[in-house]
Parts: C-alpha cells; sequence; structure tokens
C-alpha cells in the first residue's frame, strides 16, 4: 500500500509540474507572442521567463533557490553561460541565476514539446547534433544575438547523461563559440537537480536547489588551439563544486 501511494505521489506530482510550466505560458501568450515576434523585444520576454515563469515552476513544485556568486554578471555585456544538465529544472535555474537575457542553445526536440516547443523554437536557438549544417547554422544565429548584446547559454554535456554518470565529458560548441568571439566563460554548478527532479519518474524530492556561480575563465587573446585547455578548466571547476556539494 505504502508503495502504491508513494508512486501516486510521483505520478500527480508530475503531472503538475507540467501544469506548471504551460498554464502560464497560456496566460501569458498574447505578450509572450508579442514579445517573441521581435529579437529587440528579446528581453521583455526573458524577464517574463525569468521573473513570472520560472519563478511559478521552481516554487510551486516545492523547489527554494539558493544561489551564491564568486563573481557578478554585468548586465549589457555578452557572455558564454556553461552549467552541468541534470534535469529539466537546469532551464528554470539558469534564468534564475542570471538577470542579464541570454538565449539558449539546445536540441531541437525540445520544440515539439506542446505549449513550451511554440516560444522555445520561436527564440533558442536550436541545433540537430546529427547534421553538420544545422551545429554550423548555430554559430551564425549565435553571431546575430552576441551582437545584440545578449549571452549565450549551452549546456556543454551535450544532453542530459546517464543516471550514474556524475559528469560528462564536455563538447566543444560553447568554447568554440567563447573563443571565437572572446566572451568570458561562465561556468555554473547545478548541486541539487539531479536529486529534486531526476528524469527518472518515479525519483525526486522537495528542497533547496543549490547553484553556483563560479569565477569567470576569461579567453581574450586565445585562440582555437586553446580550446582543449579551457574546455578542461571550466569542467574540472565544475567537478570540484559537485564533489563539494556532496560533502
Amino acid at each position: 500500500m505504502k508503495f502504491f501511494f508513494k508512486r501516486l505521489f510521483y505520478i500527480i506530482w508530475r503531472v503538475w509540474f507540467y501544469i506548471l510550466v504551460a498554464v502560464p505560458i497560456i496566460v501569458l501568450f498574447p505578450f509572450l507572442l508579442i514579445f517573441s515576434s521581435n529579437e529587440r523585444l528579446y528581453p521583455q520576454f526573458f524577464w517574463m521567463a525569468r521573473n513570472i515563469w520560472a519563478n511559478i515552476i521552481i516554487y510551486g513544485m516545492g523547489f527554494y533557490p539558493v544561489i551564491k556568486t564568486e563573481e557578478k554578471i554585468k548586465r549589457g555585456k555578452s557572455y558564454m553561460l556553461i552549467a552541468n544538465h541534470t534535469s529539466m529544472l537546469d532551464i528554470m535555474l539558469m534564468l534564475k541565476v542570471s538577470g542579464n537575457p541570454f538565449v539558449f542553445v539546445g536540441k531541437k526536440e525540445l520544440a515539439k514539446m506542446p505549449v513550451f516547443g511554440f516560444f522555445y523554437k520561436r527564440v533558442c536557438i536550436m541545433v540537430d547534433r546529427s547534421s553538420i549544417k544545422s551545429r554550423s547554422a548555430v554559430y551564425e544565429r549565435a553571431k546575430a544575438r552576441l551582437d545584440q548584446g545578449l549571452s549565450i547559454c549551452i549546456f556543454p554535456e551535450g544532453g542530459v547523461p546517464e543516471e550514474d554518470v556524475f559528469l560528462d565529458e564536455f563538447k566543444d560548441g560553447a568554447f568554440r563559440l567563447a573563443i571565437e568571439y572572446q566572451i568570458p566563460i561562465v561556468p555554473i554548478t547545478f548541486g541539487d537537480n539531479k536529486k529534486r527532479f531526476p528524469f527518472n519518474f518515479y525519483k525526486g524530492s522537495l528542497g533547496r536547489m543549490r547553484a553556483k556561480t563560479h569565477r569567470f575563465i576569461e579567453t581574450k587573446g586565445l585562440v582555437q588551439e586553446d580550446k582543449m585547455v579551457l574546455k578542461t578548466k571550466a569542467r574540472k571547476v565544475i567537478n570540484e563544486q559537485l564533489i563539494d556539494f556532496q560533502k
């Protein structure tokens, strides 16, 4: 009986998550439609996503963010935001971490999600990782966004790793872009998202969601040959913080 009620709780809780994702989008649809219709209006779209949508989901699910910052992100400056990827909540927590508007680079499959996917494909940079042409197009779209003074967010693991993987290897994309446009890399560690809301349907728990923004890694003067060193350094920072979070 206890097993039955536990599984019932998780089913209701998961359904509640999708309700929290969808309802604010439906209610705010006219405003989101306007703000996503022109790239110049994107900061207004970002504000609503960060201060309304993300808050409703995070607090509505019974979580509370605990965010620590070693170096502050400056408004109006472009950055490359990177973080470990463990949960659907990574999107909402990343919005909470940075008040500076940024654009996600993410897999095209998310565009198929009902309601959420409609705006995802309007404002995010989608990539089909199986297509070389698609991966190349990311750079042109990212450049346009950076020229507007926005930042870019990429989860460098390239997707959510298997449940038993602590931190997957990083792919090159984020670091290649950061070097090409000489923007600082902002390593961010999410300490609890995997435990709070994993992809396993019958796991999860209420509670704190820790995030830490580390000191930025500068790329000025670096060339593409420095990409591997840069990637290794960024991964080391996040990995060490993940270990520290588990103590």
